[in-house]
C-alpha cells in the first residue's frame, strides 16, 4: 500500500515560498524552501508593515505579491488583496453577513482563504462560498451551502477550511441528507458529488494519494472519514468525537500511509492506517495527546513517524498547555515543555515557530532529543477569542490578532542569508 502527501492540485502554478492555503502549501506547517534569519533583534523581528483589519479567526495566503486577508467590517465579510511589499491594499471584495456569533462572540470569518491559479476561494462564517479573480477581485461564482444544504449550526459558525484537488473544491458542509462533505467544480461552483450525513467539523480536509486513488480526509463532527474524489464514494468511516459541547478543529496529520487526528474535550488522539479497502485503527489514546485544534506539525523526513504538537486547551488558561514532540508509532512522548500559552506551530527547516494566544512568537529548536529555546518575543496583542493562524512566504511571517495584520521580516528573500 503506497499513500503520500498530495496536497493542492498546483503543480508549476504557484512559486516557491508561497502560502496559498491554510498550514501552507502542503497542508501540513511546514515552511518548504523558507530560511530563518539566524538571530533576531534584541526587540524581536522587525514590523515591515502593518493594517487594521476587522473581526474573525483566518489568517492570510500568499501568493506571489498578493497576500489575501479575509475578515468581517460590520455588516460585511471582506476579501482584501495586499502588497506583499508594503501592504498597500490592491482590491476588496464585499459580501453581506449578519452572522451574530455564538459561543465565541466573534462575527467574523473563520476560514483561510485559499488561492489556486489565478482564483481565490472563500468560505464565510455563514457558508457562503465564493470564488474571486485572483487579479482584481471580481466574483465569478459563489454557493449559499446553508440554504442549498441545510447543515446543522455549529458553536462557532462555519469554520472548515475546504480544500481543492482535480478541479474539485472539497467542503466539510455538514449537510443533512448526505450531503456532509460536498465537491463543488471549481470553474461553476456546481456541485459534482456529495456524500455521507454527519455535522460539520472546524478541522479542515487533506488530500492523501492511497493506492491508485486519491482521498479527502474529512473530519467530521463525529467521525474520520475517506472519501474518493473521483467518484465521491465514501471509503472510509471512523468513530471519532463525542456529542455534547465538543468541537473536533485540528487538521489531520500524513504520516506516510498513516493518519494522525487529536481533539480535546476526552476524546484524545486517534491514528489509523490506509489499506487497500479503505483504513484501519491502529491505537487511540487520551493520555498522549489531545489538541483543542492546533494541529500538530511533523518532523520531517529524517524522523518519519514523529511531530511536534501543542497539549491542551486554550480555554484552560494562561500557561496551561504543553509543547510535545511525540514518537507516534512508538506511541510515546520524547519530551515536554510545560506552561505554554495555546497556540500554533510551524516547522521551518530545523526550527519550530510557535504563536501563542499571549502574542508571543517562540522560536523553537526542530529537536527531537530535547527542549531548546532559541528566542521568544511579543509580537501581538493577547487574545481569549481564539488564535489565528500565521503563514510564511518569502521570508515574511504574517500574523494577526483581534484588529491587526503584521508582516514581519523572519528570513531572507530567495532563502539564502
Amino acid at each position: 500500500m503506497r499513500a503520500g502527501v498530495v496536497g493542492l492540485f498546483l503543480a508549476g502554478q504557484v512559486s516557491a515560498g508561497d502560502w496559498p492555503q491554510l498550514l501552507g502549501p502542503q497542508r501540513n506547517g511546514v515552511a518548504a524552501g523558507e530560511v530563518l534569519h539566524r538571530s533576531w533583534p534584541a526587540g524581536g523581528p522587525k514590523v515591515v508593515w502593518e493594517a487594521k483589519v476587522g473581526a474573525g479567526f483566518a489568517g492570510v495566503a500568499v501568493a506571489g505579491d498578493r497576500v489575501i486577508g479575509f475578515s468581517r467590517e460590520g455588516r460585511s465579510e471582506v476579501v482584501r488583496c495586499y502588497a506583499a511589499a508594503d501592504g498597500s491594499v490592491q482590491w476588496e471584495a464585499k459580501a453581506e453577513c449578519a452572522y451574530q456569533g455564538g459561543v465565541s462572540s466573534d462575527k467574523g470569518p473563520r476560514c483561510v482563504p485559499l488561492i489556486a491559479d489565478d482564483r481565490v476561494y472563500v468560505l464565510g462564517v455563514e457558508g457562503r462560498l465564493r470564488c474571486l479573480q485572483l487579479q482584481d477581485g471580481r466574483e465569478l461564482w459563489q454557493r449559499d451551502t446553508e440554504r442549498d444544504f441545510r447543515p446543522l449550526e455549529g458553536y462557532f459558525g462555519v469554520g472548515s477550511t475546504p480544500v481543492l484537488h482535480a478541479k474539485r473544491l472539497i467542503v466539510n458542509v455538514g449537510g443533512r441528507e448526505d450531503a456532509s462533505i460536498v465537491a463543488f467544480d471549481t470553474e461553476t461552483g456546481k456541485t459534482v458529488w456529495q456524500v455521507f450525513t454527519d455535522a460539520a467539523s472546524y478541522s479542515a480536509p487533506v488530500v492523501v494519494r492511497s493506492g491508485e486513488r486519491d482521498l479527502a480526509i474529512v473530519v467530521t463532527r463525529l467521525h474520520l472519514t475517506g472519501v474518493d474524489i473521483a467518484t465521491g464514494k465514501l471509503v472510509f468511516s471512523q468513530p471519532f468525537g463525542a456529542r455534547g459541547p465538543t468541537v473536533n478543529g485540528a487538521t489531520p496529520v500524513l504520516l506516510g500511509n498513516r493518519i494522525l487526528v487529536s481533539s480535546s474535550y476526552n476524546i484524545g488522539t486517534l491514528l489509523t492506517q490506509l489499506t487497500a479497502d479503505g483504513a484501519k485503527e491502529v491505537w487511540r489514546d487520551e493520555e498522549l495527546l489531545a489538541t483543542q485544534y492546533a494541529t500538530p506539525v511533523p518532523a520531517g523526513k529524517s524522523h518519519p513517524g514523529m511531530v511536534f504538537a501543542m497539549d491542551g486547551r486554550q480555554d484552560a488558561g494562561s500557561g496551561s498547555a504543553a509543547l510535545k514532540c511525540i514518537d507516534v508509532e512508538a506511541r510515546r512522548v520524547l519530551w515536554e515543555r510545560a506552561g505554554f500559552d495555546y497556540g500554533s506551530l510551524l516547522r521551518v527547516g530545523d526550527d519550530l515557530l510557535v504563536l501563542t494566544c499571549g502574542g508571543e512568537l517562540v522560536r523553537v529548536s526542530a529537536d527531537v532529543g530535547e527542549y531548546r529555546e532559541i528566542a521568544r518575543a511579543k509580537v501581538l496583542r493577547a487574545t481569549d477569542s481564539g488564535y489565528r493562524l500565521p503563514a510564511l512566504a518569502g521570508g515574511h511571517l504574517y500574523v494577526r490578532d483581534d484588529d491587526t495584520l503584521k508582516c514581519l521580516d523572519l528570513g531572507p528573500v530567495g532563502g539564502r542569508e
